[in-house]
């Protein structure tokens, strides 16, 4: 079905069927925002996560953000990242504004590990949009490996 092609009269050549093409006009009617449009939804936080025997450490990429609107909090083994954002720009000619653009949103992040955190030794830092969190886990203890009988 990948080779079924239409003539386009007007452009002269064929051109390749996209059934997609109008994906947006589905949604009309329906009060819907369309679930692809990027723009308008707040960034993910990503993240990656590395253990050894005694710690966990996260990188979370928060790009745009101060290190004040970033929120970290651990319970037991559970991890919550969470970030505001706010950006205002204003454009004037003389004493006329001619544009004022402001943009408010948050991203959150939370995630389960396999042990307990030792959340008086937890760190963090932040620097160039990176959020590096150290983790260590409750008595250093890794996974331990039960007998069966």
């Amino acid at each position: 079905m990948s080779k079924i092609v239409r003539h386009s009269p007007l452009m002269g050549d064929l051109a390749r069927l996209d059934p997609f093409v109008n994906m947006e006009d589905w949604f009309k009617g329906f009060g819907l925002r369309p679930y692809f449009n990027e723009s308008e939804i707040a960034p993910l936080i990503k993240i990656d996560l590395k253990e050894n025997d005694k710690t966990y450490t996260v990188r979370a990429e928060i790009p745009g953000v101060n290190k004040e609107d970033i929120k970290v909090e651990v319970d037991g083994n559970r991890v919550s990242i969470s970030a505001e954002t706010k950006k205002e720009k204003e454009e004037k000619e003389g004493e006329r504004v001619i544009c004022h653009e402001c943009y408010q949103g948050s991203s959150y992040r939370s995630f389960t590990l396999n042990s307990a955190i030792d959340e008086a030794k937890t760190e963090a830092k932040y620097k160039d949009g990176i959020l590096e969190l150290t983790l260590p886990k409750v008595n250093g203890s890794a996974a331990k490996k039960i007998t069966i009988k």
